[in-house]
């Protein structure tokens, strides 16, 4: 199902609003984040928090300056409300992707995935590809979209997969099918045609389970 999901300042902003809570036990000013987002003003801050309210990701008391919080959250509990998982790159042809367990946290690229999306107890394993192309637009993923995938290397009929295709060394996103000695990687895309190729060309390396739609 598709969600209308924060903007990259967006969550930018919230991720801050979170960091700032949970390491000073009070909510950033808007002057606060402004500076030290490097906004270039009041103005486009208080916009993208106006945004981040009607979204239900914080809770605003434009009475006094320090009037942010989240919802049913204490700092004590922040910890718990959000998670991040690697975000791996575009989805498209290029090099196989790597295991996301053993990729360097601290080093790799991450997005925050807010616990109303997916739990932070159940992203073990979970990594994000930004989508390019509209081969799987009829499944409501379309280009510039982010998807959610676990990695895992076995896949059921049907499901939706990153395949790494072994012989043009190409990584793909579609439903998989497996029909007697091959396998279909099928679009959502009635304009293109399917992908066939020999059960030992195909690695798959994840399972889409959840997608951030870009408003871009």
């Amino acid at each position: 199902m598709r969600r209308r999901e924060m903007s990259d300042r967006q969550a930018e902003i919230y991720q801050y609003i979170v960091d700032f809570i949970r390491e000073r036990g009070i909510s950033p000013s808007i002057r606060d984040i402004q500076h030290d987002l490097h906004i270039s003003s009041t103005s486009v801050v208080s916009y993208n928090l106006n945004v981040l309210e009607r979204l239900g990701k914080i809770i605003r008391n434009d009475k006094i300056s320090r009037g942010i919080s989240l919802p049913g959250l204490t700092p004590a509990r922040l910890d718990q409300a959000i998670g991040r998982v690697p975000l791996l790159g575009t989805i498209t042809a290029g090099s196989p992707l790597p295991d996301p367990e053993e990729i360097d946290l601290n080093s790799a690229e991450q997005i925050v995935i807010p616990a109303d999306v997916i739990p932070p107890n159940r992203l073990n394993g979970v990594y994000a590809m930004k989508v390019r192309g509209q081969s799987m637009i009829d499944a409501l993923i379309d280009d510039g979209d982010i998807v959610l995938l676990r990695w895992q290397e076995t896949a059921e009929n049907g499901q939706m997969v990153a395949a790494r295709l072994i012989d043009e060394n190409a990584v793909t996103l579609k439903k998989f099918y497996r029909e007697d000695d091959r396998i279909r990687l099928q679009p959502a895309n009635a304009t293109m045609p399917p992908i066939y190729t020999a059960p030992d060309n195909v690695q798959i390396q994840g399972r889409v389970i959840g997608v951030l739609r870009s408003l871009l």
